[in-house]
């Protein structure tokens, strides 16, 4: 039987789902995607006793998430990470905000999974693909927002190949699935998902894990 592992995730709002930071409660992993992955895991494979950790804080960028990396992900010794980061770099550079004077994307993302492979060699990571949909903010500059999110989708892609990291796609399932339902179903302000939303995040996450090295033995 596959010992537990300790499963961290990391990211903006969108991984922050209203997580509680209180030790111990029950919200800890918030109403979000990481909260649906744990379920599903922790449900299935009762006995063997993975552990589930949320670090996600809203508005974050990957400098911020950088910035908090060694207490937020390297001092709790995870044996997978999982990130989910990108649209706030892009907002901030959309709506021409001094945060957003230069676009650090690529090359902190890049500096932070150099470190990580350094100080946690054995640790899985998991990248997922940031994303948009043409509903609230992003509607009236839509075909901005979109090469941007586009670009930053395609850096991820090329950097969890790099890195020997499970890649989830995440902006197409989105872009499909505005077939069954119009975008603000799945994100209301074309940035937060839904309930709906978290579920096809939760959906793409395990496929991309299960189909990879990290995959959890029993599912």
């Amino acid at each position: 039987m596959e010992m537990g592992r300790t499963i961290l995730f990391q990211g903006d709002s969108i991984t922050d789902a209203g997580r509680s930071r209180e030790a111990g409660a029950n919200q800890a992993l918030g109403h979000g995607y990481a909260s649906l992955i744990a379920s599903r895991i922790g449900h299935a494979l009762a006995e063997q006793g993975h552990r589930f950790w949320n670090r996600g804080i809203g508005g974050n960028r990957v400098s911020d998430v950088y910035a908090r990396w060694n207490e937020d992900a390297i001092s709790l010794q995870p044996d997978m990470i999982s990130l989910l980061i990108g649209v706030n770099d892009a907002w901030r550079i959309m709506w021409k905000l001094p945060e957003g004077a230069t676009d650090r994307f690529e090359r902190v993302y890049r500096h932070l999974l150099e470190e990580t492979k350094e100080a946690l060699p054995n640790t899985g990571l998991v990248l997922c693909e940031p994303f948009i949909l043409n509903a609230g903010p992003p509607a009236d500059r839509w075909e901005e927002w979109r090469e941007f999110i586009y670009r930053y989708g395609t850096i991820v892609r090329e950097l969890a190949k790099e890195y020997d990291a499970v890649f989830v796609a995440l902006q197409e399932p989105f872009e499909q699935a505005t077939a069954r339902a119009e975008p603000s179903y799945w994100m209301h302000d074309g940035v937060h998902p839904s309930p709906a939303g978290h579920e096809l995040i939760a959906d793409e996450w395990m496929k991309a894990v299960q189909n990879s090295k990290l995959a959890f033995s029993g599912l």
